[in-house]
């Protein structure tokens, strides 16, 4: 935890849901998307989202986590949303290759990163164990 390293990323990001065929393939570029029965769930800045017409489900901000994550470790998830859940912030994570990627409501941006940096601060007091 003590090399957490929250980094707030630059513009606001939006979560939409997609119906199939919709279209989009190679228009835009999203930064993450994930395929579900219901639709294509799609991340993108919030630009692209207005300017294409979709329909906002979700206004963030994005928060990089610059520890190098492993994707075999046990417990920074549940560190990191308990933190923020004690300080009744909702929180979508991505769990990328490298790095794990917060998603929080835009207005609590300022907010999650007081509470991550606290929980940087706390060091091994949370401890995370490969598995």
């Amino acid at each position: 935890m003590a090399s957490l390293e929250p980094t707030l990323q630059d513009g606001m990001y939006v979560f939409a849901s997609l119906p199939a065929g919709s279209g989009w393939l190679g228009v835009v570029e999203p930064l993450a998307t994930f395929r579900e029965r219901e639709g294509l769930s799609v991340v993108v800045e919030a630009s692209v989202a207005e300017a294409a017409g979709w329909p906002v489900l979700f206004r963030a901000a994005w928060i990089t986590l610059s520890v190098h994550s492993d994707l075999h470790a046990v417990g920074l998830t549940a560190a990191v949303s308990t933190a923020l859940t004690e300080a009744g912030i909702s929180c979508n994570m991505v769990a990328a290759a490298c790095h794990d990627h917060l998603f929080v409501p835009w207005d609590a941006r300022q907010a999650s990163l007081e509470v991550l940096h606290a929980l940087q601060r706390e060091g091994s007091a949370r401890r995370v164990v490969p598995a």
